[in-house]
């Protein structure tokens, strides 16, 4: 059985872009070779990545211009866009779904096995932490307080008792926070 796993980057105050979308130079600034060396041993164990529409335009974007180990990676892993709107989706090696992300995903979680990662995706996310999908949240804390921006949980999401297994300290300026469902058999995967 698969893992599904969040993973985000959030200010101190919880948000995880400013007030517009895609608005973040509040931590990419602040990107150091820890950080990189982190995201670089966690997409090893990525079978999947998964991505709404809005975040998959910004990453295909980005990604696909880029170079180095990072951009190789994110180019070449199995990639899944939930979106209603797209009519097709370029990017190398994505399968654009326009069923049900709840579903789809619980069938994936039964029928596959390793890590699937849904990147941002806060608005497709939603549905997920609500139908209890997510195994881990992996959370990558900057040293920030944006004082006003797009939360990662906004409200209707459901309570969610979460206990902390495991943290990696990158700087002073990044945390990143492993969290799995309170009582949760299985822990958070060392990165």
């Amino acid at each position: 059985m698969a893992r599904l796993i969040m993973w985000n980057i959030v200010s101190i105050d919880g948000c995880f872009e400013g007030t517009t979308p895609w608005s973040l130079g509040w931590f990419q600034d602040r990107l150091d070779d820890s950080f990189f060396r982190f995201v670089i041993r966690q997409l090893k164990t990525a079978n999947m990545l998964v991505f709404g529409r809005a975040t998959y335009q910004g990453m295909e974007a980005h990604w696909t211009k880029a170079t180095g180990e990072v951009a190789d990676m994110m180019n070449t892993v199995p990639k899944i866009v939930f979106s209603r709107s797209l009519a097709a989706a370029e990017w190398k090696n994505t399968r654009l779904v326009h069923d049900d992300p709840v579903a789809t995903l619980r069938d994936l979680k039964r029928d596959t096995t390793g890590n699937i990662f849904v990147f941002g995706s806060a608005a497709l996310s939603l549905p997920l932490i609500n139908a209890d999908l997510f195994d881990e949240y992996r959370l990558g804390l900057k040293s920030i307080v944006l004082a006003q921006g797009r939360p990662l949980f906004p409200s209707g999401t459901n309570l969610k008792n979460l206990d902390l297994a495991a943290a990696d300290v990158l700087s002073p300026n990044c945390v990143v926070l492993h969290y799995v469902p309170a009582g949760a058999s299985g822990q958070a995967q060392a990165s």
